[in-house]
This record gives structure tokens, sequence and C-alpha cells, in this order.
């Protein structure tokens, strides 16, 4: 890996923290150490690391279609072996059982055989011709949802960039993030709304992840809680200009962020919470102000302690607000560099894992070298899972959602069956895509994740019924 490398990174993103990051660089050799351990597992196996995905999708040449035929994958990789099992399975390979597993559901991990067809969970059917996979040893769970993540392997949703969204498709996929919901910048309307349209025109291909929805981090967010968004482009709540990015989106926006404490806060959230989810984020907000947008229909919180005035016994601010309401939702970034292990464990307790939802924030270098990127003209500094901008803030993550969750359970003693749920059912949810992601129920998305009982590594991963 390079020392440092610096990169025009003109569009990532990521929340600068409030306060200076002065003890994460000792948590980060910590996680540096392990990440060099996880590179080496399973080299030789048929799970695709980044790069392999990336040599992959070269391979399959203009295969760009969600749900790429049997003869055109089989061009690629010739006909796979119909009874195969998971050692002997190559990648495009449609896969119609995994057996062997503890498989996740809503009530927990319990032994059962997970059955494939047509790019959805089914059914058991006895004349399954496609691939088995032996999931002995492994833990089934639904690919994961992230719904607030920037970019990765170079890309960043704001560039407006199909291969942009390409690259992050592929490498997302990969880690078995399967549907995405990345967020935008503070950016003009104009640059905005070019982002949406071509997100809008995405088709995955068959090794690249769903695009399922966008989330709108700016540009209604308030001036003295900015972070890393560009203060020139923060504009106050406007309806009109909403309504014009959902309709040239083609109705993508799923989640939007807004600074409850702003002028024509109100009356955004009274007009549009039937529409789409709104979040509040990057506010000076009181208990009060939190409160009020609450009852006015406001129902997620943007990166729980990050960018929001901390709980005070005399100034309770908008964490206990959130709390306090059962139809409200937040989620947290559990990279063990944003959040203390122990205030993730109390946001648990506060939510319960029904309401948590585990999110990577993640900027266009997860996946990448070590180095300095630029960050909307200044520099990032990323070293292990830090990421800083000069004067020592954190700017963001660069930690998918899949290392976020192994952090959660072995480094922050959250159970595994609670971190699955916040990544997988409860984000799905929270955008309203739960009839088709973030299960192994019949009907849903065919998109599976075998992890190692033991270590949490990646074993295999499933998009929508091929083996990546």
């Amino acid at each position: 890996m390079q020392a440092v490398r610096k990169v025009n990174v003109n569009l990532s993103s990521g929340d600068a923290e409030d306060d200076k990051s002065q003890d994460v660089y000792g948590r980060a050799e910590h996680f540096e150490r392990e990440r060099a351990v996880e590179a080496d597992v399973d080299r030789d196996e048929r799970t695709l690391d980044a790069a392999s995905a990336a040599e992959v999708a070269a391979r399959s040449g203009e295969v760009r279609v969600s749900h790429a035929s049997a003869e055109e994958l089989d061009a690629v990789f010739g006909s796979p072996d119909g009874d195969s099992t998971v050692s002997g399975v190559r990648p495009g390979a449609v896969v119609e059982a995994i057996k062997g597993g503890e498989v996740y559901g809503s009530k927990g991990f319990a032994p059962r055989d997970v059955y494939l067809k047509d790019g959805l969970v089914a059914d058991r059917f006895p004349d399954a011709q496609g691939a088995v996979l032996d999931a002995s040893g492994c833990y089934v769970i639904p690919g994961l949802v992230d719904i607030h993540f920037h970019g990765a392997n170079m890309g960043d949703v704001s560039d407006g960039s199909m291969e942009g969204l390409h690259a992050m498709g592929s490498y997302e996929a990969s880690r078995g993030v399967t549907a995405l919901c990345p967020a935008t910048m503070t950016l003009p309307e104009s640059v905005l709304t070019e982002a949406l349209v071509t997100a809008a025109a995405y088709e995955p291909a068959w090794n690249e992840s769903d695009l399922v929805g966008i989330n709108m981090e700016g540009p209604f967010i308030a001036p003295t809680k900015v972070g890393a968004q560009n203060p020139e482009y923060v504009q106050v709540p406007s309806v009109e200009a909403f309504r014009r990015m959902q309709e040239a989106s083609g109705g993508l926006i799923k989640l939007i962020d807004i600074a409850p404490e702003v002028d024509g806060a109100d009356e955004f959230i009274e007009a549009l919470h039937d529409d789409v989810r709104i979040s509040l984020a990057h506010m000076s907000a009181t208990y009060d102000d939190a409160a009020h947008a609450f009852d006015l229909g406001a129902k997620h919180l943007t990166h729980l302690f990050n960018a929001m005035d901390p709980m005070h016994h005399r100034k309770p601010g908008p964490i206990p607000a959130a709390a306090e309401r059962d139809d409200v939702t937040a989620e947290i970034i559990a990279d063990g560099v944003h959040i203390h292990p122990a205030m993730v464990r109390l946001a648990f307790k506060l939510f319960g894992d029904e309401r948590m939802v585990l999110i990577s924030d993640t900027l266009r270098a997860a996946g990448l070298a070590d180095g300095v990127y630029d960050l909307g003209g200044q520099d990032v500094t990323v070293k292990g899972p830090v990421a800083t901008i000069e004067a020592g803030n954190l700017a963001g993550s660069v930690s998918d959602l899949m290392r976020c969750l192994y952090v959660a359970v072995k480094d922050m003693d959250i159970p595994l069956h609670s971190a699955v749920k916040a990544a997988t059912e409860n984000p799905a949810r929270c955008i309203g895509v739960d009839d088709r992601y973030g299960s192994l129920e019949p009907g849903h998305a065919a998109d599976a994740v075998l992890l190692d009982k033991e270590t949490l590594e990646i074993r295999a991963v499933v998009l929508r019924g091929r083996l990546l």
C-alpha cells in the first residue's frame, strides 16, 4: 500500500466531527492490523474481494443488466456445474440452494436451507438444477442495505458519473452490501439534479449492487453544523426545490435531511412527510426543536451523535427527543472511529435493535489505499480506518457497512442478530424497500452472504441468485 497518495476527489464527503480526533490513531493501529489479516483470508477461495470483483467485471464485458441471462453469463464463464458444492461453484453460477448454514431470521438464527429461483428467495422446490452452496460452519444473512454512504472505489454519487456508480456497485457487492441508497452532498441544485438523473439511469452489471434509493444529506442543513459540507450551497428548506429534484430522479429520493430549527423547516416537514422519509441532521436543534419536528412527521436521525448537540442533563438535545418516539429510527457509524463502543451500546439500549440502523458514511476512498485525498478543495488524510481533514477533524469513513457490522459485533459487543437486523431489515424498512430487500424470506431478492461462524469473514456472496 502506498504511504501517501493525493487524488483529485472533488465531491467526496463525510461529516467532520465537532471535536478533534486526537486519540483515533491509537485505535487505528488495531484496525489496520485486522484489515491486513482480513485481506489475506481465503485468497485461493472462490469468494471475491474487491480486486477480484474488478477483474470479473472486466471479463464480463457488456453484461450490464441486473438479470443477465444464463446464456450471457455462460458465454463469459462457461457453463457451470449443476450440482457443485461451494468449493466447486464458479463465479457467475446460478445458485438455487444454500444448505447447512445457520440462517438469519427476524427471531434469531436457525438451521435451515435457503432456496433461490429467478433472482428471488423461494419456497422449497425439488427440481432445483442450479448450484448448491454448502454453508456448513457459516451464518447465512441477507445482503446488507446501506442507506447512508457517499462513495467507494473512487466513485461518488454526487459526481453524476455512471462509471463511478458502477465502480461503487462492484465494490459494495464484493463486500456483501447488495442494496445501495447513496447520499448526496450540499451542492447547487443543478449539480444535484445531474447526479439524480444519472442515478435513476443506473443498471447494475450482474456483479454490481442494486441502487434502491437516494439519500439527500444536503442542502437543507444548518449553516452552524455544516461539517465537511460546503457552506456556500446551504439552502433554506424548499418544498418546490425538492419536488423538482424528486421529479428528475423519477421518485428515487427515499430519505432527506433537514435541520429542524431553520426557517422553512416546519412547512417542509408538513408538506412532504408522507412523500419521503425526513431525517434530522446537521443541526443545532434543541430538544424542543426536535420534538416538534417529530410531531410534524420527521421520522429519522442522521449519524447519531455526529453534527448535533450532545445529551446534557439540563439541555437534553435532539437525541432523547428521538429515543422517546417509537416511530423514529436512528442511524449510527459503527466503524470504531466515529463513536466510542460504549456510546454505540448505549444507542442500541436507547432505541432497541428494532430502530437502530448501521451505516458506513464512506468516502470514495473506501476500498483504496491509504493516502491523501482531496475533499472539496481540502486535503483528507486516510490512515487505516481514519480519515481527517488538516485541522484534525474526522471527515467521514472508509469502512464499508460489512466492516462496520464486524466492528459492532467483535469490538463493541453488539449481539450478531441485532447488528444484522440493523444492517438489513431496519434500513430496508426505513426507505420503504423491505418488500424486496433485507430479508431471506420468500419473495425477497436472492441476495445472501455467508459469514464464517468463527471469524465473521465473508465466505461467499450471492447477488440476485448468482455467485460472485
